[in-house]
Formats: C-alpha cells, structure tokens, sequence
C-alpha cells in the first residue's frame, strides 16, 4: 500500500479522498458511539460538512466520462448534496427514524458503496491499495 498514486494524482482527486476516508471513519463513530449526545451532533455536523466536501470535489473528477464530461456517478453525487442537508433538518425537526435511514443509507452507498468502485483496476485507488 503506497500513498503515491494518490498523493501525485491532480487535485481536487486527493481532496475528495482524504475527506471520503474522513466522512469513513466519523461515520462508522458516529454508528457506534451513543446517540443524541453534544459529540454526535459536533462530529454529524463535521460528518455531513466531509459528505458535501465529497459531492462537490466529484464534479471536477471526470475521468470517466460517459456524458459529456460526467459519468454516472455524478448522479451519486447529486443525491448526496440533496440527501444530507434532508437528513440533517429531519434531526432537527427530531424525525429521528428518518434521520437515522438516511444517515445510514447515505454511508453505506453513497461512501462504502462508491468506495468500493475506487478499488477496480485503472482507478487510482486500485494503485494505493493493491499497487501498480
């Protein structure tokens, strides 16, 4: 495992996946740690902010380009900047079972499951993880 491919790769690519590994690792926190508290709140906020941080960096990613300089993907990405500032405000209206799916979903496909597609070969992931 080396850093390189993705340390020499343009930005904003290692931007979007320092703040993916990030929105990864406050995310499965958050799932773990007690609900309701000050702390969930601080690090759901620092969690959704890292999610946004992701979406938008997705749209000046277009090595994949399959209409026009997009690829499907970017329909992930349009989701998530919709889906999180929802699922924010159904916390703050204490619609906690809404909340609670659309945190949930929104880690599982938008985060692990599109981590997941990083990880074929060709992808620069594929090179920080299982090498050239």
């Amino acid at each position: 495992m080396s850093l390189g491919p993705l340390l020499s790769a343009p930005p904003p690519i290692p931007w979007h996946a320092f703040a993916a590994f990030a929105a990864l690792a406050i995310g499965g926190a958050q799932l773990a740690l007690p609900k309701g508290t000050m702390r969930h709140r601080a690090l759901g906020y620092a969690w959704a902010a890292l999610m946004l941080i992701i979406a938008i960096s997705s749209f000046w990613i277009q090595q994949i380009r399959l209409v026009g300089p997009f690829s499907p993907i970017h329909l992930l990405s349009i989701l998530v900047l919709v889906t999180v500032p929802l699922a924010t405000w159904y916390a703050h209206t204490h619609k906690v079972a809404a909340h609670r799916g659309a945190m949930i979903k929104l880690y599982l496909f938008a985060l692990v499951g599109a981590g997941i597609f990083t990880l074929l070969p060709g992808r620069i992931m594929h090179a920080v993880v299982f090498g050239q």
